[in-house]
């Protein structure tokens, strides 16, 4: 059996399970291209025995709490966005997944939605813009719906009207390629029966691929060469 330190942040009170084993499991999970039962098996591995509900029920419970300590530490994201939809299956449905990165393919924000028109799309902009500084360009598909949902923002003054938008498949290769990161963890999974869990799921990919992108900047908690793991326990117990 694996030693482990027995402080517990107050996020993970009440838990049976070592804090570290539980940020080990879900980092696993939306990380690699893994089964909660593979999970299992790793922490079998270590000497930890836990079922496989128990992995799906941490990874809906810490993913969102994870996502806004990890948020304290992000990087600024670009003033040039590319925007575009993929489609993830839920329930045996196809559903819209907003994605937009900047130029240098940082991830900007994302949305799960149930429907691709101007209403989603709009929802869309205000999440991101509210998370982010106001873009000075938008590269668009050729969606209507989302053209359709920056000229609302920009008469309902979300958008200053100087805001270029575009249209161009070759500056938006960098998007649909950065979809690839998404659907490659996501395709193993063979859909989602909840469109809620998808929705914490889909957010805890998206934070492990932000990490990998180096959109975090921990200096201040963690010092040079740090291991992965101290990095979000650092995170974590900040």
């Amino acid at each position: 059996m694996i030693q482990l330190p027995c402080e517990k942040p107050t996020l993970f009170k009440g838990r049976h399970f070592n804090h570290l084993l539980i940020i080990q499991a879900v980092r696993w999970y939306v990380t690699y291209k893994l089964s909660y039962r593979d999970v299992c098996d790793l922490m079998a591995e270590r000497g930890v025995t836990v079922v496989h509900t128990t992995v799906l029920r941490w990874v809906q419970r810490f993913v969102p709490a994870f996502e806004k300590k990890w948020k304290n530490y992000a990087r600024p994201a670009g003033s040039s966005w590319r925007v575009d939809e993929t489609y993830i299956k839920v329930k045996g449905q196809w559903r819209y997944l907003y994605r937009a990165v900047d130029k240098q393919g940082q991830t900007v924000d994302f949305l799960l939605t149930k429907n691709r028109d101007q209403a989603a799309a709009v929802r869309f902009f205000k999440k991101a813009i509210g998370n982010h500084d106001v873009p000075e360009k938008i590269t668009l598909d050729g969606s209507r719906a989302s053209h359709q949902a920056v000229a609302e923002l920009k008469a309902e003054g979300v958008l200053p009207a100087q805001t270029l938008v575009r249209t161009s498949k070759y500056l938006n290769n960098m998007i649909e390629q950065d979809h690839r990161r998404v659907k490659q963890r996501y395709y193993p999974m063979l859909g989602f029966k909840r469109f809620g869990n998808a929705e914490v799921t889909l957010g805890g990919i998206e934070l492990a691929n932000k990490i990998k992108k180096g959109q975090f900047d921990t200096s201040e908690i963690t010092g040079p060469g740090a291991m992965i793991m101290q990095v979000w326990e650092a995170v974590i117990a900040a």
